[in-house]
């Protein structure tokens, strides 16, 4: 369960670095596709979840840090949740 990076980039084409502790973040994107705010919201908080349960299940507790990645994402994408055309693309993993 390696941790990873995976790059996205915001409706106004900033980038973030986001952190994952688990590999299984790719199989919540499609590199280069763009995905309606709410959607890559849900997908993350998802995906996120899922890894950090994963962590607790070979640990014996969850990942905090997931969970910091889940708030900054929201905090994030809170900026842009005025534009009902908003759009998030995940870029790459690192």
């Amino acid at each position: 369960m390696p941790e990873m990076q995976f790059r996205v980039r915001w409706p106004d084409a900033s980038s973030t670095l986001c952190y994952s502790p688990s590999s299984t973040i790719r199989e919540a994107f499609v590199l280069g596709h763009a995905y309606p705010l709410q959607e890559f919201v849900a997908r993350s908080r998802a995906a996120l979840e899922h890894a950090s349960l994963r962590v607790a299940q070979k640990y014996g507790f969850g990942c905090a840090h997931a969970a910091l990645q889940i708030r900054e994402i929201e905090q994030a994408a809170a900026r842009y949740a005025g534009d009902p055309h908003a759009t998030v693309t995940v870029e790459s993993y690192e």
